[in-house]
């Protein structure tokens, strides 16, 4: 590969991972100019446009998402012929990772794990994205996803590290009334068990998030069905161990199917697998 060829790949790869021209040009360190003079060239060379320019920032055409994964096979490849010329170590990593799960997760799980992982790759780069709803994983918002599911999605590999448990949580003075789950939690093991067992009549409140359904529950608005390491570990909260059965559901770890994983996305991937399974019975409850 001519060097100015790559030169053009690699900030085009820069603007397809973060998404913007700004962003690339601080990841690479030079001006916004220089991306935009690269993405030039390559598009001009090529005879062909990679991105859609919108409001958001850049997002890769449908239909030219496989440059981008061929791109981050080359990155891959040239990283880890540089690290071997230069002597690194098997295990140094190099690169940036975005990871996606619930919010729940990403307050009360995964920073513990990420900065054990980090601590031992300090060229590693790692994103949190904390969203209950689905994030586009084909585009390049986030490379691998962290999620409680029943199964996994079609269009997704990987494993279940663990299961994650849920049970009924109340202060002293709930008494009766339920909280019940909106939004993408309706959809979870918690809410079709609300919705299955629980008289909409009997609801005070709701939420799309489990980090305020226990924090309304502390406050006595109500029981909620929560993930048993959230209100084991909320002071104001009370097991109610037979108002609800103990529910589980599994924890995928998992990857879009048409993700080329660089070594860092797969070195992430198995260490959060391999440290959520430690957590197994915390994480079921």
């Amino acid at each position: 590969m001519h060097n100015e060829n790559w030169d053009d790949l690699r900030y085009v790869l820069a603007v397809a991972e973060t998404g913007s021209v700004l962003q690339a040009a601080k990841r690479l360190g030079v001006n916004h100019a220089t991306v935009l003079r690269h993405l030039a060239a390559f598009e001009d060379r090529h005879g062909l446009p990679v991105f859609e320019r919108t409001p958001n920032g850049y997002r890769v055409l449908a239909d030219r998402e496989h440059i981008i994964r061929a791109a981050q096979t080359a990155a891959s490849a040239i990283n880890e012929v540089a690290r071997l010329a230069g002597g690194g170590e098997p295990g140094a990593l190099k690169g940036t990772v975005r990871i996606t799960s619930t919010d729940t997760l990403c307050a009360l799980i995964l920073p513990r794990l990420t900065r054990a992982i980090k601590a031992d790759s300090q060229d590693l780069n790692m994103t949190l994205l904390s969203s209950n709803t689905h994030l586009d994983l084909v585009r390049e918002q986030a490379h691998i996803i962290v999620r409680p599911s029943l199964k996994i999605a079609e269009d997704l590999v990987g494993v279940a590290a663990c299961e994650i448990g849920f049970a009924a949580y109340a202060a002293e003075t709930s008494g009766n009334r339920w909280l019940g789950l909106s939004g993408p939690l309706s959809r979870s093991v918690a809410g079709k068990w609300i919705a299955e067992n629980i008289d909409a009549d009997a609801l005070a409140m709701a939420s799309d998030s489990f980090l305020t359904l226990a924090a309304l529950a502390s406050l006595g608005a109500g029981v909620a069905l929560l993930p048993c390491f959230v209100g084991d570990a909320h002071p104001g909260l009370l097991r109610l161990r037979t108002r609800a059965p103990h529910l589980r559901s599994p924890l995928w770890v998992a990857h879009h199917v048409d993700t080329v994983q660089t070594a860092p996305m797969r070195e992430v991937e198995g260490q959060l697998t391999a440290r959520l399974t430690r957590q197994r019975r915390a994480l079921l409850g």
